[in-house]
C-alpha cells in the first residue's frame, strides 16, 4: 500500500484531503507500461486493451489546442495517470474505508443518496468506489453502473457504444481519455421508463498531481426520460491536477436526458472535457453547466440534432477568479429538418478572471427549417476582468432561423447604493446583484442543487472558493 500526504486549505471549503493506504498508484508521466498494466489490473477483455493502445497511438500524434487558453504550464509528464484507491468498487457504506467514507460522509453525497436522488456512484481518484440503484428503478430494467462494471456485466452494450459519438481520435484529450479511462457511469433507461429522481455521480481527486479521466455513458432509449447530475471537488494542493472527462450521450426517438454538472474545482485543476450528444427524432438533449473553480477550464457541451424535430438545449453559467481561465461554451450541430437548438451563456468575471463564450452552430444541408437562439451575458465585477465571446456560424441551407445576442455589463453605483440603504453592506448586495444575474440558470436546478450553487457564489465573490 502507498499514502499520499494530506493538505486542508483554511479558505477553500472542499480543500480537505485524507491520508489513505492506495491499492495502487501509478509513476509519473504515460508510457504504453502504464496501460497494458491498468487494463490487465482492471482484468479487461483483449478488445478495451486495443481500444486503449490504439488511441494512446492517436495520443502520441497530437497537440495541444492552439485556439483556446495556453496549455503549456500543464506537465503531463508529471501527472500519476491510475491511483486505485481500494481493492473494488463497494455496494453499501458499511463497506467502504473509513477514510473514504468521512471524505463523502463530509460532501455530503450519502444523504443526498437517502433523500432525493434515484441513485449514486462515488468516484475517488480513479476508481469508482461505492454505489448503488434504487431497487424501484432496478425491477423497471434501469442500468446503472460504473463504466469498469458496465465492461464485466454487460460487454457487447459497451463495445457497441464506446467512442460511437466521440471517435478515440476525436481530439487530443479524447484521446487521452480513450486510453486511460477509469470509472465514470454507464446508464440504460429502456423503453417509455421515466426515472422521476436524479441519478448523481460525484468525482473527487485527492492525491496530489493525479488525472482522473473517468468515461461516462448514458443510453435513453425510445420515449425514456433521466435526469443526471455530476459534482466535482479537489483538495487544495499547490501542484497542478488533471480532469479529463469524456461524456457520450444516446438519446434514442421521443427520449429526454438532462445532464448537470456543478463543478468546483480547486484552482490548481486543469478542467479538459469532451462532451457529446447524439439526438434522433423528436428527442431532447438538455445540458446544464455550472462551472467554478479551476485553473482552466475548456469544455463545450455539444449535441448533434440527427433526427427530424430533434431539440438541443444548454445553458451554461461560468465564474472565474484571480488567476482563472473559464473557456466554456457549446457547439449545436444541425443535420436533420425541423430541429431547434438554444443556448444561454452566462458568466462572471473578478479579480482580473478571464470568461470566454466559444460556440459553433452548424445548419447542414439537410436541415431545411432549422432553428437556432444564442444567449450569451456577461457580468464585470471590476476593471481588471475580461469577457470574451467567440460565435461561429456555418449554414448550408436557405431555410433556416438563427439570431445571436450578447451583452457586458458590470454592477452599477446606483444598484449599490440603493441596495446598501435598505441595510446591506456592500459585498451582500454585490452578491446579490450576481445571484439574480445568474438567476434564471439556477432556477431550472433540483431545488437542493440551487441551494448549493448559491451557496458557491457567495463563496466565490468572499474569494473562497478556488
Amino acid at each position: 500500500m502507498k499514502q499520499l500526504p494530506s493538505i486542508q486549505s483554511p479558505t477553500y471549503t472542499h480543500g480537505f484531503s485524507v491520508p489513505l493506504d492506495y491499492a495502487y498508484i501509478s509513476e509519473r508521466g504515460l508510457t504504453k507500461k502504464t496501460i497494458e498494466t491498468l487494463s490487465s489490473m482492471k482484468a479487461e477483455p483483449e478488445w478495451m486493451k486495443k481500444f486503449r493502445l490504439d488511441a494512446y497511438a492517436l495520443y502520441l500524434q497530437k497537440t495541444l489546442p492552439s485556439w483556446g487558453p495556453d496549455l503549456s504550464s500543464l506537465s503531463f509528464d508529471d501527472i500519476r495517470y491510475y491511483v486505485k484507491p481500494t481493492d473494488g468498487e463497494k455496494r453499501t457504506w458499511d463497506d467502504v474505508p473509513d477514510s473514504i467514507k468521512k471524505t463523502f460522509d463530509r460532501l455530503g453525497t450519502p444523504q443526498a443518496e437517502r433523500e432525493y436522488l434515484a441513485g449514486i456512484k462515488n468516484q475517488f481518484d480513479s476508481e469508482v468506489v461505492q454505489g448503488q440503484l434504487k431497487p424501484i428503478w432496478e425491477e423497471k430494467g434501469v442500468i446503472f453502473l460504473s463504466m469498469d462494471e458496465a465492461l464485466k456485466k454487460h460487454p457487447n452494450l459497451v463495445r457497441k457504444h464506446i467512442g460511437s459519438v466521440i471517435p478515440s481520435g476525436d481530439n487530443v484529450f479524447a484521446s487521452l481519455n480513450s486510453a486511460v479511462w477509469s470509472g465514470g457511469s454507464f446508464i440504460y433507461v429502456p423503453k417509455n421508463v421515466e426515472v422521476s429522481l436524479p441519478l448523481q455521480a460525484y468525482f473527487r481527486i485527492n492525491a496530489e498531481r493525479a488525472g482522473q479521466f473517468e468515461r461516462t455513458l448514458i443510453i435513453a432509449d425510445e420515449g425514456s426520460k433521466v435526469t443526471y447530475i455530476e459534482g466535482c471537488t479537489s483538495p487544495s494542493f499547490s501542484t497542478s491536477s488533471l480532469h479529463s472527462a469524456v461524456v457520450e450521450i444516446i438519446v434514442e426517438k421521443g427520449a429526454h436526458v438532462e445532464y448537470i454538472t456543478i463543478q468546483n474545482w480547486y484552482k490548481h485543476v486543469y478542467n479538459l472535457v469532451t462532451k457529446r450528444a447524439l439526438v434522433k427524432e423528436e428527442a431532447v438533449m438538455v445540458w446544464t453547466d455550472c462551472n467554478l473553480g479551476s485553473k482552466i477550464t475548456m469544455k463545450y457541451p455539444s449535441y448533434i440534432l440527427a433526427g427530424k424535430a430533434a431539440h438541443g438545449e444548454t445553458l451554461s453559467l461560468a465564474f472565474a477568479g484571480a488567476n482563472q481561465i473559464q473557456d466554456t461554451g457549446s457547439k449545436a450541430i444541425h443535420l436533420a429538418p425541423y430541429t431547434t437548438s438554444s443556448i444561454v451563456s452566462k458568466s462572471i468575471s473578478q479579480g482580473g478572471g478571464i470568461t470566454s463564450y466559444r460556440g459553433l452552430i452548424s445548419i447542414g444541408p439537410n436541415a431545411h427549417h432549422a432553428k437556432n437562439h444564442v444567449s450569451c451575458d456577461a457580468l464585470l465585477l471590476d476593471k481588471n476582468s475580461i469577457s470574451n465571446t467567440y460565435p461561429t456560424q456555418r449554414v448550408f441551407t436557405g431555410d433556416a432561423t438563427i439570431t445571436h445576442e450578447a451583452t457586458v455589463s458590470k454592477i452599477g453605483e446606483r444598484q449599490l447604493f440603493y441596495l446598501m440603504s435598505r441595510g446591506l453592506t456592500a459585498s451582500q448586495a454585490r452578491a446579490m446583484i450576481v445571484r439574480g444575474f445568474a438567476d434564471p440558470l439556477i432556477k431550472k436546478l433540483p431545488m437542493e442543487y440551487a441551494v448549493e450553487l448559491n451557496r458557491f457564489i457567495d463563496l466565490e465573490m468572499e474569494g473562497s472558493v478556488g
